[in-house]
């Protein structure tokens, strides 16, 4: 069976995994999901990441983070484009999580970057999901 939504089906299983307080989360990998843990990693919200051969799909493994006395590092994680309602920003729209505390994933068509890097390189995209 296909999934319609497999970005969303990645933040509802680390949303779920962190609130659980479980050390590790997997799930189908993929070329975007990838970029998106990667991004993930970069800005602190989790330790790290791997991609496991397996068959008959590869799975991402991403291994979570808590702070002092199981502190969950990731508060909030929400999906802003769906797959039935796309949602883009220009360059000069893009959107600032909590007033510049959080993070913005964005799909540029320079690849899966954060907002910050989106407005240094003065490009838009779709908006993928909020992190704070």
């Amino acid at each position: 069976m296909s999934m319609t939504d497999p970005i969303a089906d990645m933040l509802t299983r680390v949303r779920n995994a962190n609130s659980a307080g479980h050390q590790t989360v997997s799930m189908p990998s993929s070329k975007k999901l990838v970029e998106i843990a990667r991004i993930m990693q970069e800005e602190g919200y989790i330790n790290g990441y791997e991609v496991v051969d397996a068959s008959p799909r590869n799975i991402l493994e991403i291994t979570l983070k808590y702070g002092e006395k199981k502190a969950r590092t990731i508060k909030g994680i929400k999906r802003i484009s769906k797959p039935g309602l796309r949602i883009y920003a220009g360059k000069n729209e893009l959107p600032r999580v909590m007033g510049g505390l959080g993070t913005a994933i964005i799909s540029t068509s320079r690849g899966v970057m954060t907002d910050r890097d989106a407005r240094k390189a003065g490009i838009g995209g779709e908006v993928i999901a909020y992190v704070w």
